[in-house]
This record gives structure tokens, sequence and C-alpha cells, in this order.
């Protein structure tokens, strides 16, 4: 069952679920944005993606990110997708990330662009 998220309900009551790519794009949005430490049973659980926006730019600390969301997203939905690329970038207080990924045992590539903050 894909639960859909945030939680919610359905017509009839209850709880309202996703199709498969939809629900894969809520996975990766949680991965992306909960910080290590976040979850209560699942401390390392997270990208620390957010952190991107306290720090000063530089090539080194993209490549950084790229590598610790890419990882991160491997770990936590490797039974889901492949990630096949991963950029953020950071301008004042928005931050945005786009992932392109394929879902497991499908040949379909999906890019999905990942907003926090600002006017989201």
């Amino acid at each position: 069952m894909n639960v859909n998220f945030p939680l919610g309900y359905d017509g009839s009551g209850r709880t309202s679920q996703a199709a498969l790519p939809d629900y894969v794009r809520q996975l990766i949005e949680q991965v992306l944005f909960t910080s290590p430490g976040e979850r209560v049973n699942l401390p390392d659980f997270g990208s620390g993606l957010l952190q991107l926006s306290f720090a000063p730019n530089s090539m080194e600390l993209a490549a950084a990110t790229q590598f610790s969301v890419q990882s991160a997203l491997q770990k936590w939905l490797g039974g889901y997708v492949t990630v096949q690329s991963v950029s953020a970038s950071a301008l004042d207080a928005m931050l945005q990330v786009t992932v392109t990924y394929s879902l497991v045992n499908t040949d379909v590539t999906q890019v999905q662009t990942f907003v926090f903050g600002g006017n989201s």
C-alpha cells in the first residue's frame, strides 16, 4: 500500500493512497528535506541538504552535497529508484534540488525538481 504524503483521507474515509510514481516522488522529497537526527527511531535518516543554505557556495560544496544527497537516496530508496544525477542550488531562502532517476525495473527516466523555502 502506497500511503499518500502528507497523510490524508479519501472520500470514503480511508487512508488516501498514491500511485507508485507519486509515492516515490514523495519518498524522495522526505529524504531530501529531512535532516539527520530529525527522526526519532532513524537518527541517520535524511540527506543533510538543508545545511546547504547556511554554507558559502563553492564547487567543492556542490560536489560534496551532490555526493551526500545521492548516497542518502541510494541508501534509503535503493529498492525503489536508481539515481542518475542530483543538482542543488541555494538562492537566498530558497533551496532547489533536481533529481534524475528511474524506478527500479524500468528504463523510464524521471526528472523531479523540489523546492524548499521561499515562495514554495
